[in-house]
C-alpha cells in the first residue's frame, strides 16, 4: 500500500515537473513572439529617419536584425523533451545556431559602443577585425563539437557540455568589454546617449546570471527590447535637435539650453557665450559652389568642436553663424578660449587644405543675471558685438587694399 502511494507520488511529481516544463517553455516562446513584434515595430519607426550611410545607424539595424534571428532561434531551441525526429532536429538546429549567433550580437554593440565614442569610421572598422577573429573562433569550436559529441551535448538533467562556456562566456566578456569602454569614455558621450548604452548591457548581463542560476528560464535575448526602443529614442532625440548639415545642435536645441542656462544662473555660478560668423561666406559659396559653402560649414562646425571640451555646449545658430554656450563665469578665461580658437583657425588656414581662407567675426561676454534679464537680451548683446567685430575686420581689409 505505502509502495503504491509512493509511486503515485512520484508519478504525479513527473506530471507536474512536465507540465511546468510545458508551461516554461510556451512562456518563452509567447515572450520571443512578443520581443519579435516589438522589434519589428522598433525596425519600421528607426528605418523612417535613420542615415543609410552612417556607420552607428547600420550597426544598430544589423544588432535588430540580429536580435531577430537570435529570437527565432531560440524558439526552435524549446523543442527538447520530444520523442520525434523532427522536434529532435528543431532542438539540435536551434540550439546549435542559438551558440553559434550568441557573441555575433555583443560584439555587433562593442562596435556601435566604440563608434559613439570616438566618431571615427576607420578606427571603429580596424575593431571589427579582432571581433570577427573571437567570432570564427566560437564557429570552430563549435564545429570541432559536432564531431565530438561527447563534449557538445545535453544530459539527462538537460545541462550542456563544457562547448556551452565558449559562447556563453564570449558573450560575457564582449558585454564587459563594451561596458568598460564606456565608463573609461563616458566624459566623451552625453549623458542621455551614455545611459542608453550602459542600459543596453546591464539587463542582458543579469538575464545570463539569471538564467545560470534558472536553467530553462532564457530571458536575456527579451531583455535587450527595452535598451534597444531606449537607444531608439534617444536617438531620435538627438536627431530631432541636430542640424542635419554639420552634426551640431540646432536653433531650437540651443534656445532650450540657454533658456535653462540663464534660469539656473547665480551670481556664484554664471556662464559665457560666443556668437561666431563666418566672414565673407557668401564670397566662398560665389566663387566655389554651394557644395564648398556647405564643406565651410562643416569644417568650421569640426574646428570649434576641435577648440572646446566635450561638455561643452556648440549649436548652428542660423546661416553661416555658431553659438557656443560654456560654462566659464570669468571674462580672461573667456578671453584665452577665444584666443585659442583664433589660434586653430590660423593653423588650419596655414595647412592649405581647402581653396578658401576661414575667417570668422566673434562676439561674446559672461552672463550677467542682473544686466540681462532673458536669454533674448543676452543673445542681443553679443550680437551687436559679433557684428561690431565684423565691422573692425572689413575696416582692415579695406585699410590693407
Amino acid at each position: 500500500m505505502q509502495n503504491k502511494l509512493f509511486q503515485s507520488v512520484i508519478l504525479f511529481g513527473n506530471f507536474l515537473t512536465i507540465g511546468v516544463d510545458i508551461m516554461v517553455q510556451t512562456e518563452n516562446i509567447i515572450f520571443n513572439i512578443y520581443s519579435i513584434v516589438i522589434i519589428f515595430i522598433i525596425y519600421f519607426f528607426a528605418s523612417k529617419f535613420f542615415k543609410r550611410d552612417s556607420m552607428a545607424d547600420k550597426l544598430y539595424m544589423q544588432i535588430l536584425n540580429v536580435t531577430v534571428i537570435l529570437l527565432t532561434v531560440d524558439i526552435l531551441s524549446r523543442f527538447d523533451g520530444k520523442s520525434s525526429i523532427i522536434h529532435i532536429m528543431l532542438n539540435h538546429s536551434g540550439n546549435f545556431f542559438l551558440f553559434l549567433l550568441s557573441p555575433v550580437l555583443p560584439s555587433l554593440w562593442v562596435a556601435y559602443v566604440h563608434f559613439q565614442i570616438f566618431q571615427d569610421e576607420k578606427r571603429t572598422k580596424k575593431l571589427l577585425l579582432p571581433l570577427c577573429v573571437i567570432n570564427a573562433i566560437n564557429i570552430i569550436t563549435l564545429i570541432i563539437s559536432q564531431f565530438y559529441s561527447w563534449f557538445y551535448y545535453i544530459d539527462s538533467n538537460n545541462i550542456r557540455g563544457p562547448f556551452f562556456l565558449v559562447p556563453a562566456s564570449m558573450t560575457i566578456i564582449l558585454i564587459l568589454a563594451a561596458a568598460i569602454i564606456i565608463v573609461a569614455n563616458y566624459k566623451k558621450l552625453d549623458k542621455r546617449n551614455c545611459f542608453s548604452l550602459i542600459l543596453l548591457a546591464i539587463p542582458p548581463f543579469i538575464s545570463i546570471l539569471f538564467q545560470i542560476r534558472f536553467y530553462g528560464i532564457s530571458l536575456m535575448l527579451n531583455s535587450l527590447v527595452l535598451p534597444l526602443l531606449t537607444v531608439l529614442l534617444t536617438v531620435q532625440n538627438h536627431k530631432i535637435y541636430t542640424d542635419y548639415l554639420t552634426g551640431v545642435s540646432n536653433r531650437e536645441k540651443l534656445d532650450a539650453y540657454l533658456k535653462e542656462k540663464v534660469c539656473t544662473s547665480t551670481k556664484e555660478k554664471s556662464f559665457s557665450a560666443i556668437l561666431i560668423d563666418i566672414n565673407n561666406f557668401k564670397h566662398i559659396n560665389d566663387t566655389y559652389g554651394h557644395n564648398m559653402g556647405d564643406d565651410a560649414l562643416e569644417t568650421a562646425a569640426k574646428l570649434l568642436k576641435s577648440c572646446l571640451r566635450t561638455n561643452d555646449f556648440i549649436a548652428r545658430y542660423g546661416g553661416d553663424e555658431f553659438c557656443v554656450i560654456l560654462d566659464i563665469s570669468d571674462k580672461k578665461d573667456l578671453e584665452n578660449l577665444v584666443s585659442r580658437i583664433n589660434n586653430c583657425l590660423e593653423k588650419h588656414n596655414r595647412s592649405g587644405t581647402h581653396n578658401y581662407k576661414l575667417e570668422f567675426s566673434m562676439g561674446y561676454a559672461v552672463y550677467d543675471y542682473q544686466t540681462y534679464k532673458s536669454p533674448e537680451e543676452f543673445l542681443h548683446y553679443i550680437d551687436m558685438l559679433m557684428y561690431e567685430d565684423k565691422r573692425n575686420y572689413k575696416n582692415k581689409i579695406k585699410v590693407t587694399v
